[in-house]
């Protein structure tokens, strides 16, 4: 997990520069575990994660896990993330609406309460 939280701390830092120019998104959330999801809730929600860029057209890569030190918003802590980089904000704009988004949210709806810290990054 360290190294997926190091790998998309860098993809976050270098998203500035790497992407200079274009009009690429980073549309990331961090979010609070149900104490209660079994390991199989886990395992369905990785393996639908790691299907967005197949199935949502626009997506190109995606990172998921647990966040390196726990973020605080308010009353909530929040102990995962998940960041996704989006061609442009028409795609951003989209996924939502995409037919697979519907999978992936029932998934992501077994190991989190209601409520997510959301945030995108825009290219320059």
């Amino acid at each position: 997990m360290k190294k997926l939280f190091l790998s998309c701390a860098a993809a976050l830092l270098l998203a500035g520069t790497a992407l200079a120019g274009e009009k690429k998104v980073m549309h990331c959330f961090a979010f609070t575990a149900i104490s209660s999801a079994t390991q199989a809730d886990w395992d369905a929600f990785y393996k639908a994660t790691d299907e967005i860029p197949k199935k949502i057209k626009g997506v190109t890569h995606v990172w998921a896990g647990k966040l390196n030190r726990p973020l605080n918003v308010g009353d909530a802590t929040r102990q995962y993330g998940v960041c996704m980089e989006m061609d442009s904000m028409d795609v951003r704009k989209a996924y939502g609406s995409d037919p697979y988004h519907k999978v992936w949210t029932d998934a992501y709806a077994k190991v989190r309460e209601e409520g997510t810290t959301t945030f995108d990054l825009l290219g320059q």
